[in-house]
C-alpha cells in the first residue's frame, strides 16, 4: 500500500499509540507554569483570587508563555500597563 485510497487523494499517517500520553503531559506542564505566575501576580496585588486579569499578566510577562498563546485573546484580560519612556518624568542626577 502507498498511503493512498482508492480515489487517489493522500490519507494522513495515523497519530503514534504515546501521542495522547504525551499531550496530556505537555497541557499539564502549561497548566501548572500558567498557574503558578497567576497565582503570584494576585498575591502581588494581595488578591485571594485569580481572576482572568492575572491570566493575562501572567502570558505576556512570561516569553515562554507568550510565544505560544501570544495571538489568544482573554476575556475581560484587559491591557497590560505600558508608559512609554519619553512620558516618564526625567530624574535629574545631582553631582557630588
Amino acid at each position: 500500500m502507498s498511503g493512498r485510497s482508492k480515489g487517489g487523494k493522500s490519507r494522513a499517517k495515523r497519530v503514534g499509540i504515546d501521542a495522547p500520553v504525551y499531550l496530556a503531559a505537555l497541557l499539564e506542564c502549561l497548566v501548572a507554569e500558567l498557574l503558578e505566575l497567576a497565582s503570584n501576580a494576585a498575591r502581588d496585588n494581595n488578591e485571594t483570587r485569580i481572576t482572568p486579569r492575572y491570566l493575562q499578566l501572567a502570558i505576556r510577562n512570561n516569553e515562554e508563555l507568550n510565544k505560544p498563546l501570544g495571538g489568544v485573546t482573554i476575556a475581560q484580560g484587559s491591557v497590560l500597563p505600558n508608559i512609554q519612556a519619553v512620558l516618564l518624568p526625567k530624574t535629574n542626577k545631582l553631582e557630588a
